[in-house]
């Protein structure tokens, strides 16, 4: 953990109807100084997305050899590498290597646009690889309270986020399969 991280603790009731995992997941969440409030829930909503009770989250912004988040078999590989952002060839190839499966979650429109348009071409030889853009609806930064008990819905692949009358809606774009 960072010196100066913010602690978040975030209750989830995640009822996946596309997958048919239910589950609530207390988790412990640091948020590094350099990380705002956007990307920190943009961490949670890949937690959520992607829930088993292997999933955990990793050093990220913090590390250049981990993800945001991680599962491992029981043998210490990896089996899922998740990470936010626009990441450079190299650190994806580095994923790809380590991991059965690699997803690179973006989230800001014009910024992941202009770096997928470069880059795309070529992560068309990871057959492990995915790349989905996140489609944000709502004031996701007000989700963001060090205390958070959210109820997350998954229906068609769209996700709905609700923290009392709070409501953010979340579609997935995929660029890569």
């Amino acid at each position: 953990m960072a010196a100066n991280a913010t602690i978040y603790k975030a209750s989830l009731n995640i009822a996946n109807m596309d997958t048919h995992y239910y589950a609530e997941h207390d988790l412990t969440i640091a948020k590094h100084p350099s990380e705002n409030d956007l990307r920190l829930m943009v961490r949670i909503i890949a937690f959520v997305l992607n829930a088993n009770e292997n999933l955990v989250f990793c050093k990220g912004i913090d590390s250049d050899n981990e993800p945001d988040l991680w599962e491992k078999k029981l043998d210490g590989e990896i089996k899922l590498w998740l990470d936010l952002g626009q990441p450079d060839e190299k650190r994806i190839r580095k994923a790809c290597g380590r991991a059965d499966e690699v997803i690179i979650y973006t989230y800001q429109e014009g910024a992941a646009s202009s770096w997928f348009a470069q880059v795309g071409n070529k992560l068309k030889r990871f057959k492990n690889l995915r790349v989905i853009n996140l489609k944000i609806k709502g004031d996701i930064d007000a989700l963001a309270l060090r205390s958070m008990k959210l109820q997350c819905n998954i229906t068609d692949n769209e996700l709905s986020l609700l923290l009392n009358e709070l409501s953010v809606e979340v579609t997935q774009e995929i660029w890569k399969d």
